[in-house]
């Protein structure tokens, strides 16, 4: 009976097909795929077996394993492909290995118990992520304002299809059918039926592009994007614009190598010009053109053309800095005190200088009046003219000679009071010599821009007359002065005290006097009026009695 009902069971699933609420399972190329039966949820108690099956897309159908729910092992019923490739797991999942696109089908799970027979469909759908995209047929450069093929992307063997987009500068191209067509196309392998995805892009470049990044990305629904790395294309475009530089340090001076640089917008970039130099003309395979040690008559405008096309024209002007400076005298010059020198400066230069005097590295304000010499006027003095980038200088020594000439001769004490201090002070170029006609303790001399001064310490115990002398290899001069001894001189101190004393007594008694004549005339007046005053005869004692004592 048993073995009745099994092959009744048999018979139903094999003519069953009717298919409804079907699950999708994805799985990827190459790999095994898990097909559940009802999610495990498919072994009832009174269970027979288990059997898979496909369903085509024109609804033919084949076996391809049964499970017998008392047996450990399936029976492989399949006879084409799946032979090799499918198992079942113990819930009844149908594992199928190696998948392939040709698995793109549903799959039935029946279930056959004692009371029931339940299909559980499951679609698979098989993934494969394509190769990395590859841009071929490259164009080797792009015309300016031309429509160009700038290359064929490429996303091979995938499934479903990838899809291909085009960046520039990582911004997305779309097509306007005028400066960007982007044609795509699938092919499909006849043998394992992967897709290859091409997009083909059409590009009209301007020569904003010369620094532009293109780059093709794959889009698939397995994985990020992948993309190309960024080409950049050579943009060919006529010449527009030209130029003409200097390559030198500025400010460029006389003496300097300067390169001229002719610079051209096209590209590829013209390789032969010609150069004008102030109407003398050459040719150059290249952009450059050396002047050797320039000078101010270098100066002046410069053009350069495209060999090609003499209309194309660059023009500069050269500005070459010179600076000349003559002074007259120079070296050592030697005048007499009271003459007078005569300075000359000239200077010639590109542009107004700046002049600036020293003497004895000292600026000035300006340079000395020259008129009449002092000794003051001695020194060296440089002058100093600069314009941008150049300096020059030059310098004299003036030198101002004299007789020497004393122009004082003075004494007072010591510090101490015990000791005289002669001071001669004399004039003169070169620095004149001392001769004091006495011996001192002490003796020390200064000299400074023609003006000498020389101190003499003695201690005299006489009066003495004293001689200062100076003297030069231009002349001499003498001077004397008395000096008292210290004896001499406290007598004659004493005197002056007592006469100092007997003055300031005469001249207080003249006040005294005066005084008393003033009050005795105010009270005169008072008796002529008839006035009386209180204490009058009391006050007229009192001053009669100082009258007297005086």
């Amino acid at each position: 009976m048993s073995s009745l009902l099994c092959a009744l069971a048999v018979f139903a699933a094999a003519m069953f097909t009717a298919v409804s609420g079907k699950q999708v399972v994805t799985g990827m190329y190459g790999d095994t795929i898990t097909v559940p039966c009802n999610n495990g949820n498919n072994k009832p108690s009174d269970l027979i077996f288990t059997k898979w099956k496909y369903l085509n897309e024109d609804n033919t159908s084949g076996d391809l394993l049964v499970k017998q729910a008392q047996k450990e092992e399936a029976k492989i019923i399949a006879t084409n492909g799946y032979k090799d490739r499918i198992s079942i797991t113990p819930n009844s999942s149908l594992l199928i290995r190696d998948a392939a696109l040709l698995d793109e089908k549903i799959f039935i799970c029946i279930v056959v118990s004692l009371v029931n027979l339940n299909e559980y469909p499951v679609e698979v759908a098989v993934y494969k992520r394509p190769s990395a995209p590859e841009i071929k047929n490259k164009a080797s450069q792009l015309e300016n304002g031309k429509l160009t093929l700038l290359g064929e992307c490429v996303s091979a063997d995938a499934n479903p299809p990838s899809e291909i987009v085009w960046l520039k500068n990582n911004k997305p191209l779309l097509t306007d059918n005028r400066t960007i067509i982007i044609n795509s196309s699938i092919k499909k392998d006849p043998s394992t039926s992967l897709s290859t995805s091409i997009s083909r892009l059409q590009y009209m470049a301007g020569k904003e592009d010369t620094t532009s990044k293109f780059t093709c990305v794959a889009r698939h629904v397995t994985g990020p994007d992948q993309h190309t790395a960024p080409e950049n294309f050579s943009i060919h475009y006529p010449t527009e614009k030209m130029s003409l530089q200097f390559l030198s340090l500025v400010p460029i001076k006389e003496g300097d190598n300067v390169t001229l640089r002719c610079q051209a917008d096209g590209n590829p970039p013209p390789t032969r010009f010609n150069f004008d130099l102030k109407g003398e003309k050459h040719t150059e395979s290249g952009r450059d053109m050396m002047l050797a040690a320039v000078n101010r008559n270098h100066s002046g405008e410069y053009k350069c053309s495209l060999a090609s096309n003499d209309k194309m024209v660059a023009t500069a002007t050269l500005n070459v800095t010179y600076l000349d400076l003559s002074l007259s005298p120079t070296g050592d010059v030697n005048k007499n005190v009271g003459e007078s020198l005569e300075v000359k400066m000239k200077k010639s230069s590109s542009s107004e200088p700046t002049v600036s005097w020293t003497k004895d590295n000292e600026k000035l304000d300006k340079l000395p009046d020259f008129s009449t010499l002092t000794y003051s006027h001695a020194g060296f003095y440089v002058c100093q003219v600069s314009v941008l980038g150049i300096k020059r200088s030059a310098s004299f020594r003036l030198v101002v000679q004299g007789s020497p000439v004393i122009k004082s001769l003075k004494k007072h004490r010591s510090a101490n009071g015990k000791n005289k201090v002669l001071v001669c002070e004399a004039e003169g170029s070169p620095e004149p010599d001392v001769h004091w006609s006495v011996n001192g303790t002490h003796d020390e001399k200064t000299y400074k821009d023609g003006k000498a001064i020389y101190k003499l310490t003695v201690v005299p115990s006489m009066n003495l007359t004293v001689t200062c002398q100076v003297s030069n290899t231009l002349g001499y001069d003498s001077r004397v002065i008395n000096v008292s001894s210290h004896k001499s001189e406290d007598s004659d101190d004493k005197a002056k005290v007592i006469v100092a004393v007997v003055v300031g007594l005469l001249v207080v008694a003249a006040l005294v006097g005066i005084i008393y004549w003033l009050y005795m005339r105010r009270r005169q007046g008072s008796w002529k009026t008839g006035e009386k005053e209180a204490g009058t005869s009391e006050e007229s004692k009192k001053l009669e009695e100082n009258n007297h004592r005086t």
